[in-house]
């Protein structure tokens, strides 16, 4: 039977799984150019919808609060995100994504006090040298729009990843994620009217079958279990998992778009996996690191604090 601790890696990893999907959902199902429309039709539903299912509201500064993770997490970083994907190859795309363990954890150190461990440091310096095989191995040109839009989307969803753990979650993941899912799609509803504008023809039921999958499943469900995951987990930990994203992402274009997968790109997703394995395991002889669970007054709870202060 899986422990509580493996438990939570698996149900929280599975969120950047399925946002390893996004960027071959994009260029199958969606229409062309519509950046700023698959980013909104991807948030403001899915917020609704859970919404509709937490029936909760933010109370006092957690209105403002609510905001400013909501443009972080959701807002500035789908627009960039599908800025990258429509511009850049999937797997190129979501690999760029590599180097947000580093930038969270120097975040993470800064902003929370959290030490930043030799262990931490060389399995995300890892990371960036396995998504750095796959990028270069790419047999497509990089655009420099693209690959901006890509580092952009990584430091917003990064600094959201920090003030997330520093605020705490004042109510369930539900609600919270709702909260944010919603602010970020009326910020990007804002940025589809003044730039794109709302679509000149009628949706086909292909690009509906995209946007619902990419709102429901790709952002409803794995942003419930990726917010629940940064709420219950030490703050690197989620960064790491999520550069899963990336090997889906190039698995995915390999075994369905029939991309071509070459031996230095397996090389770097076997280093990939090998250091989310060393990020995400606990230290040697610390039984605090498998007691996880919510601290409603935010930030990390004690035995995280002692886990983040030991590892090395």
């Amino acid at each position: 039977m899986l422990s509580n601790r493996t438990l939570l890696l698996v149900t929280t990893a599975v969120a950047p799984a399925l946002w390893g999907t996004t960027y071959l959902t994009t260029t199958t199902f969606l229409p062309p150019d519509r950046p700023l429309l698959a980013a909104t039709l991807r948030a403001l539903p899915a917020g609704l919808l859970l919404l509709a299912l937490a029936r909760r509201m933010p109370q006092g500064a957690w209105w403002w609060k609510a905001w400013v993770l909501g443009v972080l997490n959701i807002g500035a970083f789908f627009a960039l995100l599908f800025i990258a994907a429509y511009r850049l190859p999937g797997g190129v795309a979501a690999v760029v994504g590599g180097i947000s363990p580093l930038v969270v954890a120097v975040l993470a150190s800064r902003v929370l006090h959290e030490r930043l461990t030799t262990r931490v440091i060389v399995a995300g310096a890892a990371g960036v040298l396995g998504v750095s095989l796959i990028v270069l191995q790419a047999q497509s040109r990089l655009d420099a729009i693209g690959v901006l839009a890509a580092f952009g989307g990584t430091l917003s969803m990064a600094t959201g990843i920090v003030l997330s753990k520093k605020w705490g979650q004042p109510a369930p993941p539900l609600a919270t994620t709702a909260w944010q899912l919603i602010a970020g799609g009326l910020t990007l509803l804002a940025l589809l009217l003044v730039f794109e504008g709302l679509p000149a023809q009628p949706l086909t039921p292909t690009n509906l079958i995209g946007y619902a999958y990419l709102s429901v499943v790709g952002t409803a469900l794995a942003y419930l279990l990726w917010f629940r995951g940064i709420a219950r987990l030490p703050t690197s930990i989620p960064a790491f998992l999520g550069l899963l994203s990336p090997v889906v992402a190039i698995l995915a274009g390999w075994l369905i778009a029939g991309e071509t997968l070459t031996p230095p790109q397996l090389a770097g997703i076997v280093i990939v996996l090998g250091a989310v394995s060393v990020a995400v395991r606990p230290p040697r002889g610390s039984g605090a690191a498998t007691r996880v669970g919510p601290n409603p007054r935010g930030g990390a709870q004690p035995a995280q604090r002692r886990v983040a202060a030991s590892e090395e």
